[in-house]
């Protein structure tokens, strides 16, 4: 996914002069075709993040649309103050490209793992903040992320991952998409995590439970009408992500319909709030924090049934 973001800066740039890349300490190799091709507009600047922000933010003011890559945790937590400030308090046209959201660098431990990267931004007015599935939604989000309006906060899984979304559900910021219509449970996720909701799915369908599927990629602006749509056909939601259960997509989806005063209960899957003790693959802490597509078949059908008993 990261590949497929990173190469898609260059596609933009040769058709758009406004494009440039700017990176903070990355691999050597990154976007060399470009670097050769287009050296007033490829920038590699060492670990210096927040300088980093303020440079995107100064050539956003001169007219240009800067897509800056690093590490999530590096934007996030070390940057705030330049991305609040400088980014998002102008509303400049600034592509924060993410490494690493949730999990991804758990062999590096607590300080690398991106586990509240939405809720610092969710925070911030004018911040858009985008989580793909897949490589190819990565792929059509790329495609029209140049002429959006202010910045965005793009998350990046590792690669690799499930191929899940499909070229006929079409692609918009800020507009969900149904894989599977709103049923009596429904599921909304995004990231990594809309894979194991569809998985999910399956394994319950198979016991005789039908299950909506929502892959809400884009946190902010939440796409209000697609929720409030599914609360309105649902008797439970629950929400799933790679992000502490607190301050990510569950906590937008529940203020969202408590702001529209429609009551339908919502419960939150995600990371426990601490930071993960433990070291290993992004697929062992998502294991140890209950995320694997068993875990959220075997938590739809306990809490479907707890909803079922209070009904009765």
């Amino acid at each position: 996914m990261r590949k497929t973001c990173v190469n898609h800066v260059y596609e933009l740039a040769k058709r758009d002069e406004r494009v440039v890349f700017i990176g903070s300490d990355l691999g050597p190799g990154l976007l060399d075709e470009m670097k050769e091709k287009m050296p007033s507009r490829w920038f590699m600047e060492g670990v210096t993040e927040q300088h980093c922000v303020g440079m995107a933010c100064g050539l956003a003011l001169e007219g240009f649309i800067p897509y800056f890559n690093t590490i999530a945790t590096f934007i996030t937590r070390r940057c705030f103050e330049q991305v609040a400030v400088d980014l998002c308090l102008h509303n400049l046209p600034v592509r924060l490209i993410a490494n690493g959201g949730g999990l991804v660098y758990a062999p590096l431990g607590p300080t690398h793992l991106a586990i509240e990267d939405i809720a610092i931004l969710r925070a911030l007015p004018n911040m858009t903040i985008f989580c793909a599935a897949d490589a190819d939604e990565m792929s059509r989000f790329m495609d029209v992320s140049l002429d959006w309006p202010g910045p965005i906060y793009i998350r990046l899984a590792k690669g690799g991952d499930q191929i899940v979304s499909i070229d006929e559900h079409g692609f918009a910021i800020g507009k969900g998409i149904v894989h599977r219509a709103p049923a009596a449970l429904t599921f909304i996720a995004n990231g990594i995590m809309v894979a194991r909701c569809l998985e999910a799915a399956d394994m319950l369908k198979s016991n005789g439970i039908n299950v909506g599927v929502i892959n809400m990629h884009t946190v902010k602006p939440l796409d209000e009408e697609l929720v409030v749509r599914t609360a309105n056909a649902s008797r439970l939601i629950i929400t799933v992500e790679e992000h502490l259960r607190s301050g990510g997509l569950g906590t937008a989806v529940s203020e969202c319909l408590n702001d529209h005063e429609t009551y339908t209960p919502v419960h939150r899957m995600g990371l426990p709030d601490q930071f993960p003790a433990d070291y290993g693959s992004q697929d062992h802490l998502l294991k140890e924090a209950k995320l694997t597509a068993k875990d959220i078949a075997d938590n739809a059908v306990a809490r479907l049934g707890s909803i079922n008993k209070r009904i009765v």
